[in-house]
């Protein structure tokens, strides 16, 4: 028999490649349990209620990037690479985690409880702040030009990254969102 946290483990994990379907079809316990092979009551043995299901994979997301942001930030000392490398690294995540992509562009979430895209919006609050804090630390080593407000250019490199993660969700995953990322990353910096 499979460890309680195995099988909540397994519900996110099928939960998420049942997102992956390019089809954006709202998904059902009956369809999770179904494709799991159990009923919908031993889903509820180990998450209350679906939306408890998105938040596991919301946290999934969250340790995820900011674990990542983080061994960045700690690894590079030039602040330009720093934000190249996180802004890579988020549209990678995206290329290689179609399903949680749905979640991160809220798609996955339209007919869920409002919390959970309220906490989607939090974890981009977030990231444009880690991109602010960047773009500061790049303009203090001169790598940058000291811009008046560097929220402006951080708010504009976070919409770049929601949009490509739109567009990849948005053509059935065909719309690779680092198509282009050497010549727009270079117009993102120009000032």
């Amino acid at each position: 028999m499979a460890k309680r946290g195995d099988r909540k483990l397994q519900i996110l994990q099928t939960l998420a490649e049942m997102l992956e379907a390019p089809a954006a079809e709202k998904i059902t316990t009956a369809a999770l349990a179904a494709r799991l092979d159990v009923s919908e009551a031993a889903l509820y043995r180990h998450f209350a209620s679906k939306a408890q299901m998105f938040e596991g994979l919301i946290e999934f997301i969250e340790e995820t990037l900011f674990g990542l942001i983080n061994k960045i930030t700690g690894e590079e000392k030039n602040g330009l690479k720093q934000l190249e490398a996180i802004t890579a690294m988020l549209l990678g995540f995206a290329q290689k985690n179609r399903g949680m992509t749905r979640v991160l562009i809220g798609d996955a979430l339209v007919h869920e409880n409002e919390r959970l895209q309220l906490r989607i919006n939090q974890l981009h609050d977030r990231v444009e702040a880690t991109l602010k804090q960047a773009l500061r630390f790049a303009a203090s080593q001169n790598e940058l030009p000291a811009a008046p407000d560097p929220s402006a250019r951080a708010n504009l490199i976070m919409s770049y990254i929601t949009g490509r993660w739109h567009q990849f969700a948005k053509s059935g995953f065909r719309r690779d969102p680092m198509q282009f990322w050497n010549e727009q990353w270079r117009s993102l910096l120009a000032y």
